[in-house]
């Protein structure tokens, strides 16, 4: 089955590029776009995608807000959400996370590489770079330290799962969270899959806020 996809970006030729781009793949069909927030909320409503790719800077309705009120619609199927930029991601990474977006890229990112990005991100697995994390760990390290206990949900994962959990917030890849535990990759891919369940969530990504918010993980304030 094809990857449903809707552009959101507010210049016409972006959109219009990124979705012949898409609609070229055979595994990818781009079911809708639109040139604002407002207008993505009521496409994505109506035409239910897997995957979102939006603009975060946009006119009437940001794509932050639009992906927090894309995420807060009835029901439990929701799409992942690819935030798309050309500014620096230092000012929009965490609200962006915190609204329920899956990923990042720069607009001027490669064909290929936007390609796979949305791949990626309709397979649950969260396009959230090294950097990017990293970009996230410093941002929590500014904020207060949550006074919150660990959640009950977090405190029913085994001791390998919270430790590969603790990795995950650490930035860490499946390759080298393998490397570190001295673990198979796909015994790692496993522990990641249960992680999400027992937690339920959609990807590493939030997988990552989780664990800072709910204090199991502390930023060094170093």
């Amino acid at each position: 089955m094809n990857t449903r996809v809707v552009v959101v970006d507010d210049q016409a030729m972006v959109r219009e590029g990124f979705s012949a781009l898409l609609a070229a793949q055979p595994d990818l069909e781009v079911v809708g776009s639109a040139a604002d927030g407002l207008e993505a909320v009521k496409v994505v409503a109506l035409m239910m995608p897997d995957v979102v790719l939006m603009d975060v800077r946009m006119p009437n309705l940001d794509g932050i807000a639009a992906t927090r009120r894309i995420m807060a619609a009835p029901g439990d199927r929701h799409p992942k959400v690819l935030m798309l930029t050309t500014f620096d991601l230092d000012d929009y990474v965490f609200e962006a996370l915190r609204a329920g977006a899956s990923g990042f890229l720069l607009k001027d990112a490669r064909s290929a590489d936007l390609v796979n990005a949305v791949r990626v991100v309709a397979a649950g697995d969260g396009l959230l770079a090294p950097t990017v994390t990293r970009r996230l760990i410093m941002e929590f390290a500014r904020r207060p330290a949550p006074n919150t206990k660990p959640s009950a949900q977090i405190r029913a994962l085994t001791p390998r799962e919270t430790e590969v959990l603790t990795l995950i917030a650490g930035g860490l890849s499946n390759a080298e969270i393998a490397a570190s535990l001295i673990l198979g990759e796909q015994t790692v891919k496993t522990h990641v899959g249960r992680i999400l369940n027992k937690l339920q969530l959609r990807d590493r990504a939030q997988a990552v806020v989780l664990a800072y918010e709910s204090g199991l993980v502390r930023a060094s304030r170093d």
